[in-house]
């Protein structure tokens, strides 16, 4: 996904950055870098953790993390 120059300089009259028209051309090429949004079998992104999760927890109730009741 590419930005267009005139996306830029709106965006940059919205925050008030006074920007030359080199600069607004300098911002163009940029492109986002994405990764795969994929589950992996890492333990930390992949899932299937929640008893490691819990084991930290003071009070685990259902497979939740158990909170006192507040009433004011």
């Amino acid at each position: 996904m590419s930005v267009e120059p005139a996306t830029v300089a709106k965006i940059a009259a919205l925050a008030r950055i006074k920007m030359s028209e080199g600069e607004i051309a300098a911002m163009v090429p940029n492109t986002l870098r994405l990764r795969a949004d994929v589950v992996g079998a890492d333990p930390l992104t992949g899932g299937g953790i929640r008893e490691v999760v819990l084991a930290n927890a003071p009070a685990a109730e259902h497979g939740f993390f158990g909170v006192p009741k507040v009433i004011e």
